[in-house]
């Protein structure tokens, strides 16, 4: 069994999909592994530590590729750089399927079974193998240290002998895993804390981190959760009462992080020009859906702007801006889920297809597109 794993094409992507730590537990699966030259650079692994674990480390991509069964890589492979796969070797990564229909079709067109990780179901087991929750959990992070960096005045309160410097009130729209971690972070800077979300579950969890929660709390609230987890889209009327909301106390904040996704669509706008406007020059605003058309109306992906001296931030891939710890978490995702694809008595690949997390994940094999929700309709 050989395991390969790529360099990122993508300029913007620093993260890796495999570490030292990672290739030595492959290697008691009984895997061979190769690592293209460079491939963990931007997250300050050098080759050498690859080698040292037990890999093999090969001058480009083909040689990698070269009769690998496994191809790991943190982005959707780009046109043509799946030439030399052999057929039937699984690719797996985050795979950003949603109207992505062309480069779905180069993947069937391939011959490799492509697993996308994101769509790895909300389930017990496999929690370990939860890309989405690995890497929003950074961003949430992230995003605190990058708007306090951009903020020109200190988080907490401070008493001195001079005078008291107020506490920065900040406020998450979106309290799921990135919000809830952009909460505890700001708590822990010493910030006055809001935040604020469509799904009723949230609240409590807010509470829990010391935030006070602010929504719109009428019945279409109460039934705003979908089976997953996930936050359903919200009516016309119900935007309308949680915008006036949020226009009123959006305007009293220092730092506004958005952390609002809904999967496979746009993400929906939070943040209008005249909120930006209501704010103070000064203020800090951090949009970290800006690659899905982003939460606020005036962001731009990969540029900090400003507006009425409003900083709207608008960093892409925000994981990626730790890429060290990203990457070894990502890592530990691919890893958890290789590992149930592996029979443990031959050492060899053994794909259970009608497994669970297989059918939530597999998007192509043999030559077409097998994932029920982007098969081209007729």
């Amino acid at each position: 069994m050989r395991i390969a794993v790529l360099s990122e094409t993508d300029g913007a992507e620093t993260r890796v999909s495999a570490t030292p730590e990672t290739v030595k537990k492959y290697k008691t699966l009984g895997a061979d592994v190769v690592v293209q030259a460079g491939a963990g650079a931007k997250a300050g692994i050098p080759d050498a530590e690859f080698e040292a674990a037990g890999a093999s480390v090969t001058a480009n991509a083909p040689d990698a590729l070269k009769d690998a069964d496994v191809i790991l890589k943190v982005r959707r492979p780009a046109e043509g750089e799946l030439s030399g796969a052999k057929p039937g070797a699984l690719v797996i990564a985050i795979m950003d399927p949603y109207g992505q229909d062309a480069a779905l079709k180069a993947l069937a067109d391939a011959k490799v079974a492509a697993f996308s990780m994101e769509l790895m179901p909300r389930i017990t087991r496999a929690q370990v193998m939860d890309v989405l929750s690995s890497q929003a959990n950074l961003a949430g992070y992230r995003a605190v240290v990058d708007a306090t960096a951009e903020y020109g005045r200190a988080i907490p309160m401070m008493m001195t002998a001079a005078g008291t410097v107020p506490a920065a009130r900040i406020f998450v729209m979106g309290a799921g895993v990135a919000g809830l971690q952009a909460v505890a972070t700001a708590r822990r800077l010493g910030a006055v804390v809001t935040a604020t979300d469509v799904r009723p579950a949230a609240k409590e969890q807010v509470e829990s981190l010391g935030a006070k929660f602010i929504a719109v709390e009428d019945e279409e609230f109460k039934q705003a959760e979908t089976a997953g987890g996930y936050a359903k889209e919200m009516s016309a009327e119900y935007r309308a009462k949680q915008a006036e909301l949020v226009a009123s106390h959006i305007a009293k904040q220092d730092i506004v992080i958005t952390t609002a996704l809904i999967p496979g669509r746009p993400a929906p706008r939070l943040i209008t020009r005249a909120m930006v406007e209501s704010m103070k020059p000064g203020s800090v605003i951090v949009d970290l859906a800006v690659e899905r058309g982003g939460n606020v109306e005036l962001a731009e992906a990969g540029q900090v702007v400003e507006h009425n001296g409003v900083k709207i931030v608008g960093h892409l891939n925000v994981p990626g801006r730790l890429a060290a710890t990203a990457s070894s978490l990502y890592a530990k995702n691919l890893y958890a889920f290789v590992e149930t694809l592996v029979n443990k008595d031959t050492k060899e690949l053994a794909v259970k297809w009608d497994d669970e997390l297989v059918k939530a994940t597999c998007l192509t094999r043999d030559g077409a597109i097998v994932h029920t929700a982007f098969q081209p309709s007729a």
